[in-house]
């Protein structure tokens, strides 16, 4: 047993744990404060902002991301879509093993009055057991990777209380997708 690397690995994810949480005691704050105003974004400029935050994450794992924005803007939170990209992206990394680059494809289309983004990863994928509950708060597919187990309900919860859906398809040992729909609104003149 590595106990050195188990207690490294609980360190981080406290400390994971404690800015996910103080995130949220700040967010709730600053909600108390200020009501966040959707806006026009152009999600190139979102996934650039991600990226940077995520820099240390691609550079050690070779991740490459690709991109295919049939359709690059959409009225929304902007701090709300970051997260939304934060989260998927992070774990499309993190979730793919280490012998393998991470491939990370990105798409949107129009679809209804609906943008569907497409993240696909060619990371560890799932079972049917996990998909079943993989947004549900504090659920993790596996404990010997870093994380609180929030991400994906922090993601879902955005989009389904902005009255959109998230989908997704995995297959063990091959990847997933995860396909988000985000209504499209017009922007107030």
């Amino acid at each position: 047993m590595n106990c050195p690397k188990i207690a490294s690995n609980l360190e981080k994810s406290l400390l994971n744990l404690q800015n996910v949480l103080d995130g949220m005691l700040d967010s709730r704050w600053q909600n108390q404060r200020y009501h966040a105003a959707e806006e026009l974004l152009d999600l190139q400029s979102i996934l650039e902002d991600v990226r940077l935050s995520l820099a240390p994450q691609i550079l050690n794992s070779g991740a490459v991301i690709s991109l295919d924005l049939g359709l690059s803007e959409i009225t929304f939170v902007r701090r709300k879509l970051r997260s939304i990209f934060y989260n998927l992206l992070n774990n499309a990394i993190k979730y793919t093993p280490q012998e393998r680059r991470p491939e990370i494809r990105i798409s949107t289309r129009e679809s209804g009055n609906f943008m569907v983004i497409s993240v696909a990863d060619n990371g560890i994928g799932m079972s049917a057991m996990a998909r079943q509950h993989i947004f549900e708060k504090f659920k993790r597919i596996k404990t010997d990777v870093e994380g609180a187990g929030v991400g994906l309900y922090l993601a879902n919860t955005i989009v389904t209380s902005a009255g959109g859906k998230i989908e997704m398809e995995s297959e063990e040992g091959k990847g997933s997708i995860f396909r988000i729909f985000l209504k499209l609104r017009e922007f107030p003149a």
